[in-house]
């Protein structure tokens, strides 16, 4: 849970190392709904009670306080002390101890490298976030996922009914290498009209990280084959979002059934891969 923030009066316009505190100046920004830091544009009841504009959309006009109606008035002695303080960066209990400017702390916060990074795992909707450490557990325990260490792999995925192709997602697998993680994704749709599917690796970290590795896909059967290489990309992008850009491996049907060789009842593939890093 995100801790208080605290404050430090101020005049700078960019971030710096360091936290500062000052309790008074905390408690009255405080909103006394949410409980967070109040900002532009604050309102107040005909009593001085204020509220953030959030909480004031959700309280039906009426002040938690004193029950009177908040109707538009702006508390601008407050917003002023507002815009003049420094507030720390809200992921300092992730490790980023910058502190800015109101209005700078909202854009650094959405770049932050430190922020939270969301479930990879595609097979449901997951809303969980967190670090890699706490995501990398929470795949092994709430997922289940296939866990492997090694940057070489030869997976085989089957499908009895290659005829259904909406929403035919393969367990996801993680691979451990290089001190990392790697996410494996594989699975069916269409595209357009044209039934696909998708092999693709994502990163477990920032973009700049991902960038520093590669990796190949290859799949093939009766003499033929397809090979994918490319550099994974970071679970910053979600899986919908690598895989609506086609970034990956991607394979018809019937070049899938033809790499499975037999009747072509039933998909048979095997994907083998290999991820290495980069000479920088």
């Amino acid at each position: 849970m995100e801790g208080r923030s605290c404050l430090r009066l101020c005049g700078s316009a960019g971030g710096r190392h360091g936290l500062a505190s000052n309790s008074a100046v905390h408690e009255l920004l405080e909103c006394p709904v949410c409980l967070n830091l109040m900002h532009p544009p604050i309102h107040q009841c005909p009593n001085g009670h204020t509220i953030c504009v959030v909480c004031k959309s959700k309280v039906q006009n009426s002040c938690p306080i004193c029950r009177q109606e908040l109707g538009n008035i702006r508390c601008l002695a407050l917003e002023k002390v507002a815009e003049s303080i420094e507030l720390p960066c809200k992921y300092n209990y992730l490790g980023c101890h910058d502190i800015f400017p109101y209005h700078s702390r909202i854009k650094h916060e959405e770049n932050c490298k430190y922020r939270g990074y969301n479930c990879p795992y595609a097979g449901t909707e997951c809303y969980v976030t967190g670090d890699i450490p706490f995501l990398v557990a929470h795949l092994k325990t709430d997922h289940n996922v296939d866990m492997h260490d090694g940057s070489t792999f030869n997976h085989r995925y089957v499908k009895p009914n290659p005829h259904e192709i909406e929403n035919a997602t393969w367990m996801l697998t993680i691979f451990n290498c290089f001190g990392y993680q790697f996410c494996l994704h594989f699975e069916a749709f269409h595209l357009g009209m044209a039934p696909v599917y998708m092999a693709f690796l994502r990163f477990m970290g920032d973009e700049n990280d991902a960038s520093k590795f590669s990796y190949s896909l290859e799949v093939g059967g009766n003499g033929r084959k397809l090979k994918w290489q490319g550099v994974p990309r970071s679970i910053r992008d979600s899986h919908k979002t690598v895989r609506d850009s086609l970034d990956g491996l991607i394979i018809t049907r019937n070049i899938g059934l033809f790499f499975s060789g037999g009747d072509r009842q039933e998909l048979k593939l095997k994907v083998a891969g290999r991820i290495w890093r980069e000479q920088s």
